[in-house]
């Protein structure tokens, strides 16, 4: 892979994107080698139970590199969505592990949609967060427009595309747009990796959280009541259930293994 940069550290798959000279913007070559890097993380071989985001050098990612000199300028915007970028999205969505994401610098455009598509979200002061669309006259995506409503609300979520103006890493903690802030750059990779050995040592329900809240959005009270009724029953079969049970009853700290 030339574009990102994949290594296994214990359970944790460490993804970076690479494309420091551009600030990893996104490019054809970026987008095929995260399709294989997202392969290789869903091998079971390799036993990654979290996945931990991030990029090299001052950025986390710019959004697209609209000098790609692959970039297919025949195709429309909405092609190269559907076929480059929804794939890539669902494959995060569908995870069957826990996402971390570190953001240590720009997060822009379609940046920031991989960055808020991490379950814990990760950033340094040096990380912000840019809707750039209106500057190029597109609008945004990546799943934009689903996430930012419901994370900080409907006005906000409006005026941050609108206006195109960058918001701080401070600012998007107190919104609740991330999770975590860190002095900077060295302390924010101790923490997101933290985090991530915390979440590859949990149970398998960790994966079947994430199935419930990604279905919340779109199920009623009674659909969702369903959904978690069957989860549950996932959850009561697993190994880890029983691991759970058993080192409380122990008095002693469980030992999960993700079956």
């Amino acid at each position: 892979m030339q574009r990102m940069q994949l290594d296994f550290e214990g359970p944790v798959a460490v993804l970076k994107f690479n494309h420091p000279e551009v600030m990893n913007a996104v490019g054809a070559q970026m987008l095929l080698d995260f399709a294989t890097a997202l392969d290789e993380v869903k091998n079971k071989r390799n036993g990654a139970r979290c996945l931990l985001l991030t990029g090299n050098g001052r950025g986390f990612c710019a959004g697209a590199n609209l000098q790609d000199e692959r970039a297919d300028s025949s195709a429309s915007a909405g092609s190269s969505l559907r076929n480059s970028y929804h794939p890539l999205l669902f494959e995060l969505r569908g995870l069957e592990m826990p996402i971390v994401t570190a953001v240590n610098g720009a997060a822009a455009g379609v940046g920031m949609s991989f960055a808020l598509m991490g379950d814990i979200v990760c950033a340094s002061k040096a990380g912000f967060f840019l809707q750039a669309f209106a500057r190029i006259g597109l609008i945004p995506d990546g799943g934009s427009t689903f996430l930012l409503p419901r994370l900080v609300g409907w006005g906000r979520a409006v005026e941050l595309s609108m206006l195109a103006e960058r918001v701080s890493a401070e600012q998007a903690v107190e919104w609740g747009m991330i999770n975590r802030l860190f002095e900077d750059n060295d302390a924010l990779m101790v923490g997101a990796m933290e985090l991530a050995n915390r979440l590859a040592r949990g149970p398998r329900s960790l994966t079947l959280m994430r199935k419930a809240y990604w279905n919340t959005w779109q199920n009623s009270f009674e659909q969702q009541l369903e959904l978690e009724a069957q989860l549950q029953n996932e959850a009561g079969a697993s190994r880890d259930f029983e691991e759970g049970v058993a080192a409380f009853l122990a008095k002693r700290d469980a030992v999960f293994k993700g079956e």
